[in-house]
């Protein structure tokens, strides 16, 4: 049992995954089969590397995000709290493995602590206490639920009400690219809950990497926008606001 800090794995993506972006962005504007210009590997037909890559930014730029939707990413996430992934699965349009707490016993589970607790020990000091208290707590429901002969599954599904947002868990996120887009539109927001604003900087610092074409201008709304849509009460100061914000 311990503090966890945050740790994002890249795990896998789609394939060739600009050839296939253009490829699909390609069909919306072709006559030719999307299958033929994707296996086509002679550059004078397809146009090289750079070429796709550009065609693929003034696609996004337009607003046409629809073929990004082919190509996803798999990250391997550790290190959040049950109060951060919460909100993480409210983006509906992913798919999520999250560790169980009726199957993986929390009697040793690790925890997360808020920056502004961390950082003060008065505070530090009443949150692990809590902390400690309800893992003691926790093992004790296990015993008596164990004694009175009650199985693995159900105790656990049980006792686990008893345990806090703080409780560490582990997920694996699959997204594709235009829910990507999306999703750190809202969360790399400097009003996004600090905890899922860094798993969601972490996410997009991957992505640049591996598809820069794409990804190369993402981020929180101000980002592309060049000016902040929260309006005044909510600007952080990092973007004026837009002309009919202010």
């Amino acid at each position: 049992m311990g503090q966890k800090n945050l740790k994002v794995k890249f795990i896998s993506m789609t394939n060739d995954a600009v050839n296939l972006i253009y490829s699909s962005c390609r069909q919306c504007y072709s006559n030719k089969f999307a299958a033929d210009v994707f296996c086509k590997k002679d550059e004078k037909n397809i146009g090289g590397d750079k070429k796709k890559e550009d065609f693929i930014k003034k696609i996004i730029k337009s607003g046409h995000e629809s073929p990004l939707e082919h190509v996803s990413f798999s990250f391997a996430v550790e290190g959040i709290s049950r109060a951060c992934s919460h909100q993480l699965v409210r983006h509906r349009l992913a798919s999520y493995s999250q560790q169980s707490q009726r199957y993986v016993r929390a009697t040793d589970f690790d925890y997360v602590v808020p920056f502004s607790i961390k950082n003060d020990p008065e505070l530090l000091k009443i949150f692990e206490k809590s902390i400690h208290t309800c893992q003691e707590d926790y093992k004790r429901l296990i015993e008596l639920f164990e004694a009175k002969g009650i199985i693995k599954e159900q105790a656990n599904q049980d006792a686990r009400f008893l345990l806090p947002m703080a409780v560490e868990t582990k997920i694996v996120i699959t997204m594709n690219c235009r829910e990507l887009l999306h999703f750190f539109k809202v969360r790399c927001c400097n009003r996004t809950q600090w905890e899922l604003r860094n798993l969601a900087n972490r996410m997009l610092k991957i992505t640049k990497e591996k598809v820069p074409c794409v990804f190369e201008r993402a981020g929180a709304k101000c980002e592309s926008l060049g000016y902040c849509p929260e309006g005044e009460k909510f600007n952080c100061g990092k973007y004026p606001l837009g002309p009919k914000l202010k």
